[in-house]
C-alpha cells in the first residue's frame, strides 16, 4: 500500500513537471514567434532613440508650372534630457539665445521624457539663432530640419490656397482640403543609448522622410495677377465694402483666376479675424444678382420660343404694375417702344417682367434650377454657399416678376459664372474646379488628373448662339458698352442690385457687377466682377464693373493669345441674329459740314449749333459702331 502511494505521487509530480515544461515551451514560442515584433520594439526603444526629421509639404503650382506655395528649410530645437550633463548651464544659455525666461526653458530641460521638442519657442528658428545654438556644443541639445510654408506671392489667391499652422497642418482652403495629400511622412535620425539614455558610440541611422504630393491648379498665374491688380485698383478708386472676381474657361469649368477684397497674408494669418481668413467670398458670399441674372431669363425664353428678339415689341412706360407692386425701369419715363433685343440691350426691368410672365413660374424656375442655382456647384473648395430661391409654392405674380430680373433671389458668384458659362458655351453646365492634378513629389509626374465634368445640357446649341449674339449686342449698343474692345467680339451684361438689410432695401447701397465673355461667337473666357457699395460714384454695373472687365480682357487677349476674328478690320460679323455691319467713326473735327456729311455717309449725322465747322463729335473718331447709327456733331 505504501509503495503504491509512492508511485501515484511520482506520477503526479512527473505530470506537473511535464505540464510546466509544456507551458514554458509554449511561452518561449509565443515570445520568440508570436510576440517577437512587439517585444523587440519595446527593447529597441530602451536603447535606441529617434530624432524626427520633418518631410517637405507638397508644392502647389499653377497650370503653367509657376510655384504658388513652396517650403523654406528651417531648424528646430530638440532636447534629450537624460544626455544633458549640466542642466543649469544648458537652461541659462538656451534661454539667453532664444530670448525666453529661465523658468520656461527649465521646464523643457528637466522634463521627464526621452525626447523633448522645444515648442513653440524652439520651432522654425532663424539661421542666426540656429548657428548660435550649434556653437554652444551642449550635450543632449540637437537641431533638426523642419520646413516652413512659404507663399511667394503673399496675398495673391490667398483664400483659395489657404494657410497652414505651426505644425504645417492645413487650416483652410486647398491646404485643408488636400491636407492628407500635401502632408508627407516624417523621417528620423536613429541613434543608440544605454539604459540611462547616454548616447553610445555607434553609427547613426538616417531614415529619409517622404515628401507630400504636389498639386497643380487650373489657375493661370498671369491671369490671376491681372485680376488682383484690377481688384486693388477698384479698392483704391471706390473704397468698396467688398470686391469679387472670377475668371473661368466656359468650355471646361476650369477656374483661371479667383480673388476678393478684403484679402489676407497666409504667413501672417494670426493678424486676421476668423471671418477674414475663412470666408472665400467668390464661393461663400450670397447676394441678389441684379441684372446679370437676366441672362438666365433670356436663355429660358429663347429655349422655350416665347419671344422673337427682333420681331416682338414691348412698350416701356417707365414702370409696370404687378398686383400691388409697381416695378420701375432704371430710366425715368421708360424706353418707349422697343424690340425685345433692345429690352436686353437696355436692361429694361419691365421688359424682363414680361418675359417672365410669358414663361410662367414653373418653366422659369425649372431653368433656374437646371442652371444650378439654389444648390452648391460642388467646386473642390471648402465653405461654398448654396444661395436662396423662392419655393415654387410661395411664388406669386410679384415673386415671378422680380425673379425674372434678378431681385428677391440670392446667389453666389461661382453659381453666377458657372451658369452663364453654360448659357454661352453651347448650353452645357460643367462642374467648376481648381485642382487640375496630383503630382508625384520627386518627378512631378501626374498620378491623378481631374477631368471636366458635364453636369447636364441646359439649353440647345442654337439657343446658346442666340444668347451670345444678344449679349454681344448689349456691349455694342447697350448698357455694356464700357466693356467694348475695338476689333474684338465681346459679349456681356451689367448688373446693379440694391442691397437688403433687415428685410429692407437700403438707399444708395448697391452691389454692381458685370459678366463679360470673349470672343462672343466662340467664348474662351468668362469674366465676372462684382463691387459692393462703391463710394463717391454713381453706382451702375456699366460705369464701375464694366471698365474693370474691359481692362482684364485687354490683358487676356495677350495672355491667352485670343485672335481677332476674320474681317475684324471691317467689323463685319455674322451672328445668330443676322448679319450686322460695323464701321469705324471717321475724324471730322475741324472739317466743314459738307465734308463731314461725305465722310459720314454710312452713318446718320445729327447737327446742332450754328456755323459750318465741326467743333465736337460723339462717338469719338476711331470707335466702331453699327452702320446707320447716329453721330452727334456740334457746329461752331
Amino acid at each position: 500500500m505504501f509503495v503504491k502511494n509512492i508511485h501515484i505521487r511520482i506520477k503526479i509530480i512527473l505530470l506537473i513537471i511535464i505540464v510546466l515544461f509544456v507551458v514554458i515551451i509554449g511561452k518561449v514560442f509565443y515570445i520568440q514567434v508570436i510576440d517577437y515584433k512587439k517585444l523587440n520594439n519595446f527593447a529597441s526603444n530602451l536603447w535606441s532613440r529617434n530624432l524626427p526629421v520633418e518631410s517637405s509639404r507638397g508644392l502647389i503650382y499653377d497650370r503653367n508650372g509657376t510655384v504658388l506655395a513652396d517650403n523654406l528649410t528651417t531648424t528646430s530645437l530638440v532636447l534629450i534630457p537624460n544626455q544633458i550633463k549640466d542642466k543649469e548651464e544648458t537652461t541659462e544659455k538656451l534661454a539667453e539665445v532664444l530670448g525666453i525666461t529661465k523658468k520656461a526653458m527649465a521646464a523643457h530641460v528637466n522634463k521627464k521624457t526621452s525626447i523633448e521638442r522645444v515648442h513653440p519657442e524652439g520651432r522654425r528658428l532663424s539661421y542666426e539663432v540656429a548657428d548660435k545654438i550649434n556653437a554652444l556644443k551642449l550635450d543632449g541639445v540637437y537641431l533638426v530640419k523642419e520646413s516652413k510654408r512659404n507663399y511667394p506671392f503673399d496675398t495673391e489667391l490667398s483664400h483659395t490656397l489657404g494657410f497652414v499652422g505651426i505644425d504645417n497642418q492645413g487650416l483652410s482652403g486647398l491646404e485643408l482640403m488636400y491636407n492628407d495629400y500635401l502632408t508627407g511622412k516624417y523621417g528620423s535620425i536613429k541613434y543608440f543609448s544605454d539604459a540611462k539614455g547616454n548616447k553610445l558610440d555607434v553609427s547613426e541611422i538616417y531614415e529619409k522622410p517622404q515628401d507630400g504630393v504636389n498639386l497643380t491648379l487650373t489657375i493661370n498665374h498671369e491671369v490671376q495677377r491681372v485680376l488682383e491688380r484690377e481688384l486693388d485698383n477698384a479698392v483704391s478708386k471706390y473704397s468698396p465694402d467688398q470686391a469679387i472676381g472670377i475668371i473661368m474657361d466656359p468650355k471646361t469649368g476650369e477656374v483661371l483666376a479667383m480673388s476678393s477684397r478684403p484679402t489676407f497674408s497666409p504667413t501672417k494669418y494670426q493678424q486676421y479675424s476668423v471671418e477674414e481668413i475663412n470666408r472665400n467670398l467668390p464661393i461663400w458670399s450670397t447676394y441678389e444678382p441684379g441684372s446679370t441674372f437676366k441672362i438666365i431669363t433670356l436663355a429660358a425664353s429663347l429655349e422655350e420660343n416665347t419671344v422673337d428678339l427682333e420681331k416682338d415689341h414691348f412698350h416701356d412706360t417707365g414702370s409696370v404694375q404687378v398686383e400691388n407692386a409697381r416695378i420701375k425701369c432704371w430710366k425715368h419715363g421708360g424706353h418707349g417702344d422697343q424690340t425685345f433685343l433692345q429690352v436686353v440691350e437696355n436692361s429694361c426691368n419691365p421688359g424682363f417682367v414680361a418675359l417672365g410672365q410669358r414663361l410662367g413660374k414653373e418653366k422659369l424656375f425649372n431653368y433656374i434650377n437646371k442652371f444650378g442655382f439654389g444648390k452648391k456647384t460642388g467646386i473642390d473648395l471648402n465653405g461654398e454657399g448654396s444661395g436662396i430661391l423662392f419655393k415654387l409654392d410661395k411664388v406669386g405674380p410679384v415673386e415671378l416678376a422680380t425673379t425674372a430680373f434678378g431681385q428677391g433671389v440670392s446667389v453666389t458668384p461661382i453659381q453666377q459664372i458657372t451658369a452663364v458659362s453654360a448659357a454661352v458655351n453651347g448650353g452645357v453646365l460643367y462642374k467648376p474646379y481648381v485642382v487640375k492634378s496630383l503630382n508625384e513629389p520627386e518627378t512631378n509626374t501626374v498620378v491623378k488628373e481631374t477631368k471636366k465634368t458635364k453636369v447636364r445640357r441646359v439649353i440647345k446649341e442654337e439657343t446658346s448662339a442666340k444668347v451670345r449674339a444678344a449679349l454681344e449686342s448689349v456691349v455694342t449698343n447697350g448698357t455694356g458698352r464700357t466693356a467694348f474692345i475695338d476689333g474684338y467680339r465681346v459679349g456681356g451684361k451689367t448688373g446693379t442690385a440694391q442691397k437688403v438689410k433687415n428685410g429692407v432695401y437700403m438707399v444708395g447701397n448697391y452691389t454692381v457687377s458685370f459678366m463679360g465673355f470673349m470672343p462672343a461667337n466662340d467664348p474662351e473666357v468668362v469674366v465676372y466682377i462684382a463691387v459692393d457699395n462703391a463710394k463717391g460714384v454713381t453706382q451702375f454695373g456699366g460705369t464701375i464693373a464694366g471698365p474693370i472687365v474691359r481692362n482684364i480682357m485687354l490683358d487676356l487677349i495677350d495672355i491667352l493669345k485670343i485672335k481677332k476674328p476674320d474681317g475684324a478690320s471691317e467689323k463685319n460679323y455674322n451672328t445668330a441674329l443676322g448679319e450686322k455691319k460695323y464701321v469705324t467713326v471717321p475724324d471730322v473735327m475741324g472739317k466743314s459740314k459738307k465734308d463731314a456729311s461725305e465722310l459720314l455717309k454710312d452713318l446718320s449725322p445729327l447737327y446742332s449749333g450754328e456755323g459750318d465747322t465741326i467743333t465736337f463729335q460723339s462717338p469719338k473718331a476711331g470707335e466702331r459702331i453699327l452702320e446707320g447709327e447716329k453721330v452727334r456733331l456740334m457746329l461752331g
